[in-house]
């Protein structure tokens, strides 16, 4: 078994998965909800500068997620997806308890977690930042 090679199919694995996840919410935020709802719920949850925020977390969701999948400037997407996947979790279900069914903490850990993967173990040589290093 070719570890180096197990590692970069599982680090591309993972930022394929995430990268999806994260543009299919922010597309959600920009096209499906539209911003205006967006921040309507996010001044509902007590999100502070709720319209800016709906912006900014629409838009790190929409590109952060695509660079995440392509492996483009991977460690600072990665870096400020932590970040908005933890305020989210602070402002939005952190009082629901663990489970996700309850609208709870669960989910937001997971994806800081898998996030922390990628943010320790980089991406791996299947990603735009691989060939970039190597070039």
């Amino acid at each position: 078994m070719n570890r180096p090679a197990v590692r970069d199919f599982a680090l591309l694995l993972l930022r394929l998965v995430l990268g999806t996840v994260f543009v299919a919410r922010g597309f959600q935020h920009w096209f499906d909800t539209g911003m205006a709802q967006t921040g309507r719920d996010f001044a509902a949850l007590g999100v502070p500068q709720p319209q800016l925020s709906a912006y900014l977390t629409g838009t790190a969701e929409l590109i952060g997620g695509a660079f995440l999948a392509v492996g483009l400037l991977t460690t600072i997407v990665a870096s400020v997806l932590t970040l908005l996947v933890l305020a989210a979790g602070y402002f939005v279900h952190l009082d629901n308890g663990f489970f996700v069914e309850n609208a709870g903490i669960e989910y937001p850990l997971v994806l800081a977690a898998a996030l922390f993967i990628i943010i320790v173990f980089g991406t791996g040589r299947a990603s735009l930042d691989g060939v970039l290093t190597r070039a």
